[in-house]
């Protein structure tokens, strides 16, 4: 993070005191995007849940970064799961695309990976869909919360999971643990 704050301040610096020499790859113009994320991330990580942690590979890739939730309650809790975040070019117009790459047995999220939280849709019917004014915090708290209080089996993506829980809610616990035990350890 450091990294690329510095950068962006030593780019303004150089912008003011240029004249008229050609842009080189340290003086380039910085995109909007990462202008907000340096600002978002610090805001992310001194806001984070106590469940979640973040790790940006890169740290002057902000645009790409895992997340760590790991629920203290629930069907889920004892379990590890990693999440891949990346920031398109049009964010904050788009929202992240976000991908869970560890297996799970969830009503909210595919064992491939995909999730269904509404602000990381474009357009939402419900209205709680991606807007300009969410931020990466937005994000991880909603990702957290498909642990806790946004677990939903009335609108599921993974229909067998969600049936498997009106079914059978001790099997589907069951299944739960030992996807736990298998795959988020």
């Amino acid at each position: 993070m450091l990294t690329l704050a510095s950068k962006l301040k030593r780019d303004d610096g150089l912008r003011g005191s240029r004249t008229s020499a050609p842009a080189s790859d340290s003086t380039r113009r910085v995109s909007v995007r990462d202008r907000l994320l340096v600002k978002e991330v610090a805001e992310l990580e001194a806001n984070l849940p106590c469940t979640c942690k973040v790790h940006f590979p890169d740290p002057n890739k902000l645009h790409c970064f895992q997340l760590t939730v790991t629920p203290d309650e629930g069907y889920y809790q004892g379990g590890k799961f990693q999440f891949e975040t990346e920031v398109p070019d049009a964010y904050n117009m788009v929202p992240p695309k976000v991908k869970c790459l560890t297996r799970i047995w969830h009503p909210n999220i595919t064992e491939t990976g995909d999730i269904c939280l509404s602000l990381l849709r474009e357009h939402s019917i419900d209205g709680t869909g991606w807007a300009p004014t969410r931020t990466l915090k937005d994000v991880v708290w909603g990702l957290n919360s498909l642990f806790t209080d946004l677990l939903n089996f009335d609108d599921p993506l993974n229909i067998e999971a969600a049936e498997h829980h009106l079914r059978d809610k001790e099997d589907f616990r069951n299944k739960v643990e030992d996807y736990i035990k298998r795959y988020a350890r």
